[in-house]
């Protein structure tokens, strides 16, 4: 079992100055800082209690281990030196307030490395809760995210389209007037008489890589 500590609060709640000292049963067990002072009238003195570590703990996880804390009005202006062992000795007249506090063993769990779903969830829910976001909130602003990204694919998909209809378009035309110039230099090779010349040879070639080029981008 490793060193650990927590803390106590003391609070003066009267109008006079109190001087405490913390006692424990087992003074080589535990270390207290500070063990004596003096708490001004409506003030609070914080008290930290470090337990040493332990090769091994209790089968039953039970500590019979103890602490005492005394209290007594002081004279005004006290301070740590001026506290004594005598000053809370039980006296007639005079008041020693004491309270007792037993030790308790807690058994912790180790944290996974790994946070679950559910501790992701319940760290976005105490964020949200932190800076003034409403959990419902949340979702909304998730969902109107994914509307913006489907609307811009939307609109790069439309431009793509149009921009190959475009292209499709305006082959189409050229393709037609090909073969409109294809059929006049046919006319004319018919009335010379002769074979096809080089023009024609040309002509039909490029129909021929356009007509290809269309059909790939079907």
């Amino acid at each position: 079992m490793k060193q650990s500590s927590c803390s106590m609060q003391l609070t003066n709640k009267t109008e006079h100055y109190v001087a405490f000292k913390v006692k424990t049963t087992n003074p080589k067990q535990y270390c207290v800082r500070p063990n004596i002072g003096v708490v001004l009238p409506g003030s609070t003195c914080d008290v930290t209690v470090t337990m040493q570590a332990q090769k091994e703990l209790p089968p039953d996880m039970q500590c019979k281990d103890k602490f005492l804390v005394q209290s007594v009005a002081a004279e005004n202006g006290a301070t740590a030196q001026d506290i004594n062992a005598a000053m809370f000795n039980k006296e007639p007249g005079k008041v020693v307030d004491e309270f007792k506090l037993r030790v308790v063993y807690v058994p912790t769990t180790t944290p996974s490395p790994i946070p679950e779903d559910s501790e992701l969830g319940s760290s976005a829910h105490s964020f949200a809760q932190q800076n003034g976001i409403s959990h419902s909130a949340m979702p909304q602003s998730v969902s109107r995210s994914s509307a913006e990204t489907t609307k811009e694919k939307s609109s790069e998909a439309t431009s793509v389209i149009s921009k190959l209809t475009e292209e499709k378009r305006s082959a189409v035309q050229q393709n037609q007037k090909l073969r409109q110039e294809l059929e006049l230099l046919r006319k004319e090779s018919s009335k010379s008489g002769g074979g096809y010349s080089i023009t024609f040879l040309l002509v039909v070639g490029l129909l021929g890589a356009i007509v290809g080029y269309i059909l790939k981008r079907r």
